[in-house]
């Protein structure tokens, strides 16, 4: 008798404990195929595992989940992707399926929510848990009136921006990121020429509005 197939699964959290509550849970019914626990590893395992669906975080290290989310959806539009996060924020939400997600649920989520969201994007349908959605939550109105840029930038440039948002020095981004520290000096003048900024603090709030960093 030939054994059901299970539907591949890869959790991107930057926190151990969490992760593995979340592989424990899917196991029985899902493959999980990787666990990683930052914004490039999601990607690399993404494009080397090929799964049906990425269970992510918003804030991980490298690059957070929504600018992965977005890049995952140019190159495997078929990895369906659900937001697993602290935040209970319909915009962020919003923001969140604007960037190519399937399904959003807070961390505050009962357990057994988890593979019902699954199931439900495996279906080709959004998920939204109730604990957000309530009685009515429309992604397209709440979205409405925002005025953020993040597709212009490539995924590079999207990495400097959210690493000296966090506060790291040019030498720290460019060991992080294997780079020379006139490589992400470049990276960062051609994002600031992009965007017309004018100077850090306008960096750092842009970063902010786009969900790159947590606001402070």
């Amino acid at each position: 008798m030939f054994e059901k197939h299970r539907s591949r699964i890869i959790i991107a959290d930057d926190h151990t404990l969490i992760a593995e509550a979340c592989k424990q849970l899917l196991e029985t019914e899902f493959e999980v195929v990787a666990v990683v626990n930052n914004g490039q590893a999601l990607i690399d395992s993404v494009c080397r595992l090929n799964p049906d669906v990425a269970l992510v975080d918003i804030s991980m290290p490298l690059l957070n989940g929504l600018d992965a989310c977005e890049h995952i959806r140019t190159i495997k539009r078929t990895v369906k992707i659900i937001f697993l996060t602290m935040s209970a924020d319909r915009a962020m939400a919003a923001e969140a399926f604007r960037r190519g997600a399937f399904g959003f649920l807070p961390k505050t989520a009962a357990a057994a929510e988890l593979p019902v969201a699954i199931r439900t994007v495996l279906q080709g349908k959004p998920y939204v848990s109730p604990l957000i959605a309530g009685d009515s939550f429309d992604l397209r109105i709440e979205y409405e009136g925002t005025n953020g840029m993040p597709g212009l930038l490539t995924t590079r440039q999207k990495q400097v921006v959210q690493l000296l948002a966090e506060g790291k020095s040019m030498k720290e981004v460019a060991s992080d990121l294997t780079l020379t520290p006139r490589t992400v000096a470049f990276h960062k003048y051609r994002v600031m020429e992009i965007l017309n900024l004018k100077n850090n603090a306008e960096l750092v709030q842009y970063a902010m509005k786009e969900h790159m960093v947590a606001s402070k």
